[in-house]
This record gives C-alpha cells, sequence and structure tokens, in this order.
C-alpha cells in the first residue's frame, strides 16, 4: 500500500467520494461533455452528500475538514470528470477573497450560502485586454455615497451564468497600477449585471467559460472586501490557495487516464501477450505512475501547509501548479498513445482526458507565469550554497 498523510477521518471521506465518483459521476462523464451544458444534477449531488461544504469551516455550516481534503475530493472527482472536479476548484476559489479578506459580517451573509451549494461563486479578475498583467485592468469602481458603480467587462470567467455572486476586481484608481484594484462582492442580481457570450471550448465542456459586464453596476459599499486599494493582494492571496486545486484537477485528470491506460494495456493483446509487457508500452506506464506520484506529494505539501498556517505559501503553490498541469498533459498524451487508434477516439475516455488536461496549463496563472513566480521566489530566499566560496 502506497504512503498516504490522511487520517482515518480524511480517508473515510475519500472512499466516500471515489465511490461517488465511480457509481454516479463516471457514467455521466462523457454525455456531460458531448452536452456541454452545465451539469445541475452533479451540483445537486453535491448538495445531497455536503460536499460543496468541504472548503469551508464548520460554524459557516461546511465541514472544517482543511484543505488538504477539499484537494482530495478535487482529485478523486477529476479522475473520472475534469467538468465536475472543476466545481469543487470553483467553490473554493469563488469563497476564498471572503474567507481571507472579509469582515465577520460578510462572511455570515455570504459564506453559509456557499457552503450549502445555494450558490455557486465566480472569481472575475481576467479582462479582454488584462490576463497576467492585472494592473492594465480598465473596469472601474467609482464610489457613490453609500454605493459603488462598476463599468467595465470581464472576460474567461468560469461559473459565468451559474455563480450567485462574483468576487470582482476594479480600478478605483484608473492610474494607481496595482495599488488602484479594489475588490467587490457582486451578486447576481445586482442592477447593471449582466452575463454575455458563454464560450464554447476545446475542454471541460460543462462547465460555463464567458464574459460578464458591468453596466453603472449598482452596489452597497459594504460589498467592498478590505480596503480600497487592497485588491491586488487579496487577488494573490487567493491564486496562493487556488493554484493547488488546478494541481488537484490536473493529478485527478492524470490519474484517470494512467489508470484506464493500464487497464486497456492488460487487456489488449498483440503478439501473443498483453501489450503491457510489451518493454516500450510499459516504460510509458511506469512514467506516467511515477510522475503522478512525484505530484501527488508536492500537491499533498501544499495542502497539508495551508492547514498549517505555513507563510508564504507563494512558490510552493506555484510549483505544485506547474508539475500537476504539466503532469496532467503528458501523460494523457502517453495515454491516448498507449490506446492508438482507439485513444484518438470519442468512445474511449482518454480523448476527453487529453483535452480537459490543456486547459490545466493555462487558467490559474500560465505555466510560464509560474515559473516566472517559482524563479522570483527563489531569487528572494536566503540560501547557503555547498559551493560558496569555493573557487
Amino acid at each position: 500500500m502506497a504512503y498516504e498523510p490522511l487520517s482515518d477521518e480524511q480517508r473515510e471521506i475519500r472512499d466516500l467520494i471515489r465511490t461517488l465518483a465511480r457509481e454516479r459521476i463516471a457514467p455521466r462523464a462523457a454525455e456531460i461533455d458531448e452536452q456541454g451544458e452545465f451539469p445541475w444534477d452533479m451540483v445537486e449531488l453535491f448538495r445531497e452528500h455536503e460536499i460543496l461544504g468541504l472548503p469551508f469551516e464548520e460554524r459557516f455550516g461546511g465541514t472544517g475538514t482543511g484543505a488538504l481534503m477539499v484537494l482530495v475530493a478535487i482529485e478523486e472527482i477529476s479522475k473520472v470528470c475534469a467538468t465536475t472536479g472543476l466545481i469543487l476548484a470553483l467553490q473554493e476559489l469563488g469563497a476564498l477573497a471572503i474567507k481571507n479578506d472579509g469582515s465577520d459580517e460578510q462572511k455570515e451573509r455570504w459564506l453559509p450560502r456557499l457552503a450549502s451549494g445555494e450558490w455557486l461563486p465566480a472569481y472575475a479578475l481576467t479582462e479582454p485586454g488584462s490576463g497576467s498583467d492585472s494592473a492594465a485592468m480598465r473596469t472601474e469602481a467609482r464610489r457613490d455615497g453609500e454605493e459603488y458603480l462598476l463599468d467595465g467587462s470581464k472576460r474567461f470567467i468560469t461559473n459565468a451564468g451559474v455563480a450567485g455572486l462574483y468576487v470582482v476586481f476594479a480600478k478605483t484608481d484608473p492610474n494607481g497600477g496595482h495599488a488602484g484594484i479594489s475588490a467587490f462582492v457582486v451578486e447576481a442580481d445586482a442592477p447593471g449585471f449582466e452575463v454575455g457570450r458563454i464560450e464554447p471550448k476545446m475542454g471541460i465542456k460543462g462547465s460555463t467559460t464567458g464574459e460578464v459586464f458591468f453596466n453603472e453596476c449598482r452596489i452597497p459599499a459594504e460589498n467592498r472586501l478590505g480596503d480600497e486599494g487592497d485588491g491586488f493582494k487579496v487577488a494573490m492571496r487567493v491564486l496562493d490557495r487556488s493554484r493547488p486545486g488546478i494541481a488537484a484537477q490536473a493529478l485527478g485528470i492524470a490519474q484517470g487516464a494512467t489508470d484506464y491506460a493500464l487497464e486497456y494495456a492488460k487487456s489488449r493483446e498483440t503478439m501473443g501477450k498483453p501489450i503491457a509487457e510489451h518493454q516500450l508500452i510499459a516504460a510509458k506506464l511506469a512514467d506516467m505512475e511515477t510522475r503522478c506520484e512525484a505530484a501527488r506529494g508536492l500537491l499533498y505539501k501544499v495542502g497539508m501547509a495551508i492547514d498549517e498556517g505555513v507563510e508564504p505559501l507563494t512558490k510552493l503553490s506555484a510549483m505544485a501548479k506547474l508539475f500537476c498541469g504539466d503532469t496532467a498533459m503528458d501523460v494523457t498524451t502517453e495515454a491516448v498513445q498507449i490506446l492508438g487508434g482507439y485513444g484518438y477516439m470519442k468512445e474511449y475516455p482518454v480523448e476527453r482526458m487529453m483535452r480537459d488536461a490543456k486547459i490545466t496549463q493555462i487558467y490559474e496563472g500560465t505555466q510560464e507565469i509560474q515559473r516566472l513566480v517559482i524563479a522570483r521566489e527563489m531569487v528572494r530566499e536566503a540560501r547557503t550554497s555547498a559551493l560558496a566560496g569555493v573557487a
């Protein structure tokens, strides 16, 4: 049995989710991908079993089981359906700004509705002209007495059109760069808020990704998270804790593809024996399994660090997202190769897994950005070289 750092309670929850994934989610995965419609039945399944409460403390109606448990759950679900795994990852992402920087009143107002699954959240940072460069955002928020008026748009927003609330970042000082950004909670029924085009995508087709517009969108001033100008810090704190969720999705995709390719290779025979016994196929399987296990070690380390209150998380979080995302793409590509022509056909799930894997190298910060973040943190660290002083 492989080593795992989970408690008895965590293993029990994982086994429940694993059973639900195998019996209830896996049979829907191909249909969700084919139809490209948001799977509300999966949300209802999560509500029924309190899975959407995993990211939340008990005082807000959650399970209080910690960050590692959230990552394990996302991994297990994503083994069979990355779209459904993303629902749980977004429940964490969309709530993090409120959990990290919300006032007690704000937490009491919104977190119970997210923990119960009554509302799904969205995180609205990216714009048509600003992705990795958040300082270039053009959405503005101006104070009007006890309210703010928001004008602008956001793009590539996951859960657009299905979310009950949106954490939105806007410029309260248009000339202030990063220091001019503030964070707000916009409820979906706010006047002046509108959902635009829902994008057709290569993968995770059942998840909605779209544009949202703010046309003098009026929200109470009490919906601001933190002080004016805190928005960039709020956003970065969120990403440090949300990137592991995408890493968990990526790992789940990779492990699911590995498991399927192994079963196929054990049953498919050529030249008188299963292809799993041919050296080149065996080598691929060995590399796939090793990559998954290495990725899991890094991912679980992040989860435990969050639960233990370790700071800073920036470098470790970026490393997990980078390695797990690249593992997902590499492993699913090899899984398709092992299945040969069958791997290219929609009848087999590895084709879908390969398409789903690609986005994990892009959203929540591209792999290029992760490498920049990791290198920047390395330069800042106080490190002593074993070769110091050696000519």
